[in-house]
């Protein structure tokens, strides 16, 4: 069996630790009822991700932008008041975490560094922490290497400062655009199912190197991510 040793496990957050998605529609729901505002939320919810997304992928790539994307998050509804749009910004401080999360994070934090490395702005990443029980080591967000994932810089700059090289620190997210990254760079790579959360097109793609895939360990909760790691260290 592989020797998949690690000395450290960094986390996608947004939709790999937290199921942003129901959390974001039950709070827009809310918000609605309270200021009498009407709309198809969950279209709201998955055009405001989608906008983050293409935003962040554009200055990671070099362009001009905010590196704090509670910035980035204020800008959507430009006609709600400011007083809605600090508590619609604020939605993405509370996102409830995946059933698995917190019993994985603190079976796999008694051997493994546990972190985070997110597109997410460190205040948003320490409230969300707070709010969901999330048990990290330490928080690394792109704001603070000013940019975002996948520029090889944000991992980079991560592992640098846990005084480790790429092989000895895995990436964990639901994305395979992440993972790729991170591959690029020698990191490890663990791949965990979400509903909903993958965007490559073709995701019968998304298979370990055990079955001739691209990834070290492709699994379906971060419960099952301790177990196989522990096994295959053993």
């Amino acid at each position: 069996m592989e020797d998949i040793a690690v000395k450290a496990l960094l986390f996608d957050v947004f939709g790999t630790t937290v199921d942003w998605r129901s959390s974001v529609e039950q709070e827009l729901r809310d918000l609605g009822a309270k200021y009498g505002i009407e709309a198809d939320w969950a279209k709201f919810a998955q055009q405001w991700r989608t906008g983050y997304m293409k935003e962040t992928a554009r200055i990671a790539a070099g362009g001009d932008g905010p590196n704090n994307v509670d910035l980035m998050h204020r800008q959507v509804a430009p006609h709600w008041s400011e007083e809605e749009r600090d508590e619609l910004n604020l939605v993405w401080h509370r996102l409830r975490a995946w059933p698995d999360t917190v019993a994985g994070l603190q079976s796999l934090k008694k051997k493994y560094i546990i972190g985070t490395l997110s597109n997410g702005n460190v205040r948003l990443l320490i409230d969300m922490a707070k709010y969901a029980d999330l048990p990290w080591d330490v928080i690394f967000s792109g704001e603070l290497f000013q940019s975002y994932k996948p520029d090889p810089k944000v991992y980079l700059e991560a592992i640098r400062y846990l005084s480790l090289e790429p092989h000895e620190v895995a990436m964990v997210a639901a994305h395979a655009f992440d993972l790729r990254a991170a591959a690029q760079l020698g990191m490890r790579t663990f791949y965990v199912h979400r509903d909903q959360e993958e965007s490559d097109p073709d995701p019968g793609v998304i298979k370990s190197k055990k079955y001739g895939g691209e990834f070290d360990v492709v699994t379906g909760s971060f419960l099952e991510l301790a177990a196989i790691i522990s096994d295959r260290e053993d």
